[in-house]
């Protein structure tokens, strides 16, 4: 009788631990990760709508893919310093002092507004092709010669912060879809765009390597959803109301788009 009493007492101690563990353990796996997104507009979720009061003229979306990470993920904190217009200088000076060695996840994009995205597209949309094609031309030097270096700069300074942190390097997208009819800029014009986005990727992709990062490349996810495409567009055209936006991801691509292949890449 003894030993049937202690068998049923045994057998009821270890359930109630292990139920008590396996309680225990997602909750902890859930609270753990510290979470801080830097970069451009591109992570602050410019053209996504719903800005943060907080972040002014920086404009993070709640819609952004660090935001919805978030949302779905719940890391034990979060905190995005992304602000539209950043260059990596601007990461530098200003957004890396959010991280710490606590640190467990970084996101990181920028390099398009060291290469003077802004005035790129305007030179394409006011003076035509042969200016666009040459504003691409002198963008892609500018990424080959010099972007390297500035890259290494912002990725040193993250290692130095967050020495254990998970580093992810986020794209961005190819903005057309050739090949189609599309009103607006010449095909030629369209073309040397795609081949500057391209090369400014394949860029970073070698710099996050080099530096021991992870990169999560948007560029095929967006296939189908660019402009000229037939599809759902998941970028801003042009929009002389709100230039602002243009040519910036939508709600749909940032949560379509963007967010699927950073949760991947996060880990």
């Amino acid at each position: 009788m003894r030993r049937s009493r202690l068998v049923t007492l045994t057998l009821s101690l270890a359930a109630a631990l292990g139920a008590t563990f396996a309680a225990a353990a997602p909750a902890s796996a859930a609270t753990t990760g510290r979470y801080v997104a830097l970069g451009d507009s591109y992570a602050s979720g410019v053209g996504a709508d719903n800005y943060t009061a907080e972040s002014g003229s920086c404009q993070r979306s709640t819609n952004a893919y660090p935001a919805l990470y978030n949302t779905n993920v719940k890391p034990a904190s979060y905190r995005s310093v992304a602000c539209s217009g950043a260059t990596t200088t601007d990461v530098i000076n200003t957004q890396l002092s959010a991280l710490s060695s606590t640190t467990t996840l970084v996101s990181v994009t920028v390099g398009g507004n060291d290469i003077g995205f802004t005035s790129i597209m305007t030179a394409c949309v006011l003076y035509g092709e042969t200016d666009c094609i040459a504003a691409v031309q002198a963008a892609e030097d500018k990424v080959r010669s010099q972007l390297p270096a500035k890259l290494a700069s912002v990725y040193n300074g993250i290692k130095g912060r967050s020495p254990s942190a998970r580093v992810v390097v986020v794209g961005y997208p190819v903005f057309y879809q050739l090949g189609t009819f599309c009103v607006g800029l010449s095909a030629n014009s369209r073309a040397k765009i795609n081949e500057g986005i391209n090369l400014l990727d394949d860029v970073t992709k070698t710099a996050a390597a080099k530096a021991g990062f992870t990169f999560a490349d948007v560029r095929s996810i967006f296939v189908g959803h660019q402009l000229c495409s037939y599809g759902e567009k998941w970028l801003h055209a042009l929009n002389y109301a709100n230039l602002g936006i243009s040519y910036h991801p939508t709600a749909a691509g940032q949560s379509g788009g963007y967010y699927p292949v950073f949760r991947s890449a996060a880990g």
